[in-house]
């Protein structure tokens, strides 16, 4: 076989095996790389280049080595879920580096990092100011997690006392011009829904480059032509201007009758309809 041709075949080889053995390791290698995960990345991609190039005949070391590896990593990873202790050992333990607005300037030296480098990692954050922070800490994988103290807080509706609905996943139901759907069926929406909304925008599904259906059943569409500004749908503001006119209808029922029981009933229930009003105008005219 040409010298060529082998090394073809052994980067074909290695890239399958390179492959099987980095989805055998699952997503954490690649998403959340602890320091000895990092090296470990670097000598299997160094390890795949040596059963590549090498062409004489001890490239099978290189496929031998690399399963050591991969085995000793994967080793290591369970070693770690199943022992607290372990994962201390292994990875490094994080540190508090600001507490109630006070930088603790001996786990900083621990870590080796400079008011600057923490100043920095700060603004990241959106954070210009040491006293606005109640606690920072370093994680094991070098991220620096920021706690503002309350009165820095943004206000949420918890704050307020408020409840609010659990906020459902917006899921995409059109993609690349076709219609998918398992989503729809997850949402318990049908095609006819979907092509009734389309036709109302004026649209076809080939029109549409991503389509997504989020928490309320409100459709979104991105289309393939991207100078061209998809129609809104005016649903939302036509029920407002109905309720608005139940409620004006209901006004004048209790005016033009001259029935006590009747006007205080039409009264009543004009004022249910103004509180409704209030309560759903920030949801129907956006």
């Amino acid at each position: 076989m040409p010298e060529w041709l082998e090394v073809i075949v052994r980067t074909l080889f290695a890239v399958v095996v390179l492959f099987l053995l980095t989805k055998l390791l699952g997503k954490r290698q690649v998403s959340q790389l602890s320091f000895f995960e990092y090296i470990t990345g670097i000598t299997i991609g160094s390890l795949a280049a040596y059963i590549s190039l090498d062409t004489d005949k001890t490239w099978h070391l290189g496929l031998i080595a690399l399963m050591v590896w991969v085995a000793v990593s994967l080793g290591i990873e369970f070693l770690k879920i199943k022992s607290k202790k372990a994962r201390d050992f292994i990875d490094f333990k994080a540190q508090v580096l600001i507490k109630d607005g006070k930088i603790l300037e001996d786990n900083m030296k621990k870590e080796r990092l400079s008011v600057d480098e923490l100043l920095e990692e700060l603004r990241k954050k959106d954070v210009f100011k040491v006293a606005d922070v109640e606690f920072a800490i370093m994680e094991s994988d070098g991220a620096i997690n920021v706690l503002l103290n309350r009165e820095n807080q943004p206000l949420t509706p918890n704050h307020l006392g408020v409840k609010v609905a659990p906020e459902k996943e917006t899921k995409a139901v059109i993609m690349d011009g076709k219609v998918m759907d398992e989503p729809l069926d997850a949402l318990s929406l049908t095609r006819g829904w979907l092509q009734g909304k389309l036709e109302k925008l004026g649209l076809n599904p080939e029109n549409v480059f991503l389509g997504q259906v989020d928490s309320y059943g409100e459709l979104t569409v991105d289309l393939y032509a991207d100078k061209v500004q998809p129609p809104k749908l005016q649903e939302k503001p036509q029920l407002y201007a109905t309720l608005k006119k139940c409620e004006a209808d209901l006004e004048m029922f209790s005016l033009s009758t001259q029935n006590k029981a009747a006007k205080q009933m039409y009264e009543d229930c004009s004022k249910d309809m103004v509180a409704m009003l209030d309560t759903l105008k920030p949801y129907l005219q956006n």
